[in-house]
């Protein structure tokens, strides 16, 4: 029997953070405040904790994962690396297709290997409360999961067409301790704005991120803090045990190297995970395509400019380099709730800058068929984010068949689709359809940027 399954163990854990910082060709501009200097770490202090920022801002290769982290972490890690082989022979590919299994964890996703962390670093900075926002429910539902091994109350904005489209991941939040509310929502002057302009909204993250913002510095006495679950230097980071551990087992499978890297996008987490471990390989010279998927309906990466730009829709945050359909931008109600963020992690975008990834944009009917596919000849269910990654695979697979060449491809299963069953009901009805932004909304939804200082 052919092996499936590559497994590491738990001694086998990285017990250290790569951070792309320290090797990207050109360093990523730097965040700035409303009168268009660089932001200090100090006033970031009002949002995260301390030992957090100095992560945020650090140029270090290797950061030590503590071992608190490393002990819950292995609730999970390192998890499994898959060949897709009943995949493989369906396409008739001559293609080698992994794909490293995020959906293993609690929640569900690869969200919790930031969200352990995060957590870590705000008890041990004395913090008792955290606010966050969440798309799809996947980060809400890990930070919750997160903060029960840590005492810390959490209270989650889940982005308003999610929160009713996704009533199980609100379960989840629940189920852990989290309070989770409807965003826009009427407990912070951010959200009554929102409301007030359209009372009938679907929300969007860049609503929910204000709402969270909003109510942690609103805490006078310091002990509550904000956290994001993807975006942000220190995230990318924490995220790189996927890619760290992935490297790891494809030389067990017997490859000396993957060819073509795959990750959906949305704030550019679980993308960055995979693969900015293997992008200081083609930084040094490796011949590797890496490719971040996002959907046609929030087109960031693929047809929007790179400048800098607010990552709330309230502007409470510092200003940000990165690809941007503009703060305002209210998104489309797909159901892949995860992709539908108006920016780009900075990271990213400057590794887009510099030629290192290729962005790719998706329609949401090309990703469930290639979800069904996948269900259909592997057996897992993925999250209608997930199948954004499998969809652009496939298409890599059927390429290598059209050119009759070999290759390696791994793409991340960042979670599974159990919770996300409703979209799959439209899709396999008939009701779902493809919603890509057409260029007038592009172009209106970037003309906020015009007032903001330039790259």
């Amino acid at each position: 029997m052919e092996q499936t399954k590559y497994t590491l163990t738990e001694k086998e854990l990285p017990r250290q953070w790569y951070n792309l910082s320290a090797d990207l060709p050109n360093p990523v501009p730097p965040p700035l405040g409303p009168d268009g200097k660089p932001v200090s770490p100090e006033m970031l202090s009002k949002i995260f904790p301390m030992n957090l920022i100095e992560q945020e801002v650090s140029t270090e290769r290797w950061i030590d994962i503590p071992e608190k982290v490393l002990e819950i972490l292995s609730l999970w890690r390192p998890s499994p690396l898959y060949r897709a082989r009943r995949l493989e022979e369906y396409l008739k590919t001559p293609a080698k297709i992994y794909y490293k299994h995020e959906g293993v964890s609690p929640p569900g996703s690869h969200k919790p290997n930031t969200a352990v962390p995060q957590a870590y670093y705000n008890s041990e900075f004395g913090i008792k409360k955290i606010t966050t926002e969440t798309g799809a429910g996947q980060w809400g539902s890990a930070l919750s999961f997160a903060c029960t091994f840590f005492g810390i109350d959490l209270k989650v904005f889940m982005v308003r067409i999610s929160f009713d489209q996704k009533p199980f991941r609100r379960l989840m939040m629940q189920t852990w301790g989290a309070e989770c509310i409807p965003s826009p929502s009427n407990l912070t002057e951010s959200g009554k704005k929102f409301l007030s302009e359209d009372p009938d909204t679907p929300g969007s993250l860049g609503m929910a991120i204000s709402e969270a913002i909003e109510m942690a510095i609103s805490d006078k006495t310091g002990k509550t803090k904000y956290s994001l679950g993807s975006v942000l230097n220190h995230v990318m980071l924490h995220q790189t045990i996927i890619g760290l551990e992935a490297k790891k087992q494809l030389k067990l499978a017997g490859e000396k190297k993957a060819d073509v890297i795959i990750g959906c996008a949305g704030g550019g987490s679980n993308f960055a995970g995979l693969s900015f471990p293997f992008l200081a390989d083609k930084i040094a010279g490796d011949e590797i395509v890496v490719i971040p998927v996002e959907p046609t309906s929030c087109p960031t990466m693929t047809k929007a400019p790179y400048s800098y730009d607010f990552g709330d829709t309230a502007q409470k945050t510092p200003l940000l380099p990165m690809y941007t359909l503009g703060h305002a931008f209210v998104p489309p109600p797909i159901h892949a709730g995860g992709l539908r963020y108006h920016g780009m992690a900075p990271l990213v975008s400057q590794a887009i800058v510099d030629g290192l990834i290729k962005p790719k944009a998706l329609d949401q009917l090309d990703c469930y068929k290639a979800a069904v596919t996948w269900a259909r000849t592997e057996g897992f269910i993925p999250a209608p984010e997930t199948s954004h990654a499998i969809a652009a695979s496939i298409e890599e697979a059927n390429k290598a068949r059209e050119e009759g060449k070999e290759k390696v491809i791994l793409f991340n299963w960042s979670g599974h689709g159990l919770m996300d069953l409703t979209g799959y009901e439209s899709y396999l009805s008939g009701k779902l359809v493809n919603y890509p932004l057409p260029d007038e909304k592009i172009k209106e939804s970037i003309s906020v940027l015009q007032s903001l200082p330039k790259i």
